[in-house]
């Protein structure tokens, strides 16, 4: 009596199908959550750039409604922050101290935001009726002081995601999210009570 190979393999490729299913779903639903993530962090970030805005523009009798703004610019760049990790423009510095590329791809995505947002506003002004030069927004209220400032909040506030973006990549893939969101083992508990005991 023989084996039917047939029925075999049919087992072995419904469970690798299944498997496989599985692992997309999982990989979606991992970039939906750091989607998500990136949204609320540039919500917030671009909440802060459009409140300053907002404040600088008033006080020269200018209105600022805007309020829009933050939400469809964190939704946009949210995605262009993915593409962002996918190219890694900072991976020549990898083999160099972590501050290299957290400064770096910081420097790159300030200026990005900058230019995006310049080319937005004139964009939209030049729609209403108004020239090119009337169209190309005052950052910061103008002037160069201004200017420095809004680069200097937006530089300082993406610091953090690309210092936890490269510390997440020298460590290895998922160990640092690990580490800050589950449960220590309790091998792990008793190390970092040990090291907590000699610092002190």
């Amino acid at each position: 009596m023989t084996a039917d190979p047939t029925g075999a393999n049919n087992v072995v490729a419904a469970g690798a199908n299944a498997h496989g299913a599985r692992s997309l779903k999982a990989k979606a639903a991992d970039e939906f959550r750091r989607f998500f993530v990136l949204f609320l962090y540039l919500w917030v970030l671009f909440g802060v750039f459009v409140l300053n805005q907002g404040v600088v523009m008033r006080e020269h009798g200018i209105n600022f409604p805007m309020l829009g703004f933050a939400f469809v610019n964190a939704l946009v760049f949210a995605k262009v922050m993915m593409l962002f990790e996918v190219f890694d423009p900072g991976r020549w510095l990898r083999a160099r101290p972590l501050i290299y590329p957290i400064l770096y791809e910081t420097l790159l995505l300030t200026v990005l935001f900058l230019v995006a947002h310049v080319i937005e506003k004139t964009i939209e002004g030049m729609l209403r009726g108004k020239t090119f030069i009337d169209s190309v927004p005052a950052i910061g209220g103008g002037g160069l002081t201004g200017f420095l400032s809004i680069t200097a909040i937006l530089f300082i506030a993406l610091i953090p995601f690309f210092g936890l973006r490269n510390l997440g990549l020298a460590m290895g893939e998922g160990r640092l999210y690990a580490m800050i969101f589950s449960q220590p083992s309790a091998e792990d508990g008793e190390r970092r009570s040990g090291a907590a005991s000699r610092s002190a």
